[in-house]
């Protein structure tokens, strides 16, 4: 259960089944430390374990930049007195609000967390909402000191995984790859990887960040890292429109070095999106 020896992934954050992941053919999957993000429904130790057994790498997702009022940390009075570190709601996310990643009593939630994933076995995590730095610079911080801030979270976040779970333990942010400018090189070097969305495409229709985030995912690649990108391509018909997006999307990533998954239209990512024949990809 090598990261570079990584040839296909996927991305199942509600309800996933440890039994279908175990048995799905992919080598590597991202999930939710939880069926549906409450502590009650946590995975067991067992059943990561059945996946690790699988020969599949689990990796737990988990947004930093957000708080989720669904999650185990939450408390309700926060929505009438939040504390000094929590920050308006997501218009476009009910029950995700904006926080300010660099107090300590956010971060002490997001190392309780870790805690957690830690303690049931997973291979890393996935982090989530690393360019929330743009919108604390949109709404009154200087962009160069969000940018430095967040970096210096993900590498907090990275030590401490290690010093408790290993030097190998996985830590894969997801989008706000132009953190990447402001990296000195020591941030590349820690992370064991990149992810990112809507790379080539973004839905149906092709990517208006392509020539942005390509270059800056090269930069990992070439760095001998995994760049991992998630493209909701696939509207479900099986057409032969969809399938031939489904297939350019893959063939553009791959030619990069990139490991691709094509996920449903939806963006729910409340299923194992398996495309027979195609992905997981029959050849390794």
């Amino acid at each position: 259960m090598n990261l570079s020896s990584v040839r296909s992934w996927a991305y199942w954050l509600q309800n996933a089944s440890p039994e279908v992941i175990a048995k799905s053919g992919f080598d590597l999957i991202v999930m939710d430390y939880s069926r549906d993000g409450g502590d009650e429904t946590a995975y067991t130790r067992e059943e990561i374990a059945e996946i690790k057994g699988a020969g599949v790498i689990p990796i737990a997702y988990i947004s930093i930049g957000e708080a989720e009022d669904y999650r185990f940390y939450w408390n309700e009075s926060w929505k009438t007195e939040p504390p000094d570190w929590l920050g308006l709601e997501n218009p476009d996310w009910e029950g995700n609000y904006a926080v300010k990643y660099w107090e300590e009593g956010w971060r002490r939630i997001v190392f309780e967390y870790l805690d957690r994933i830690i303690a049931q076995g997973f291979r890393g995590v996935y982090l989530d909402k690393v360019d929330e730095y743009w919108f604390w610079a949109e709404n009154g911080y200087d962009e160069n000191w969000t940018a430095g801030q967040m970096i210096e979270f993900i590498l907090q976040i990275a030590n401490y995984a290690r010093s408790k779970a290993g030097e190998d333990f996985i830590v894969i942010p997801q989008n706000g790859e132009w953190l990447l400018n402001y990296d000195n090189g020591s941030f590349l070097k820690a992370v064991s990887g990149w992810a990112s969305e809507d790379v080539f495409y973004d839905g149906l229709k092709p990517s208006p960040w392509t020539d942005e985030k390509v270059p800056l995912l090269d930069r990992v690649v070439k760095a001998g890292k995994v760049v991992l990108v998630v493209d909701y391509v696939d509207d479900r018909t099986r057409s032969g429109e969809d399938l031939a997006r489904i297939l350019d999307f893959i063939e553009k990533a791959r030619e990069r070095g990139y490991i691709p998954y094509a996920a449903l239209e939806d963006r729910e990512l409340d299923e194992l999106n398996v495309i027979p024949g195609v992905q997981p990809p029959t050849e390794k």
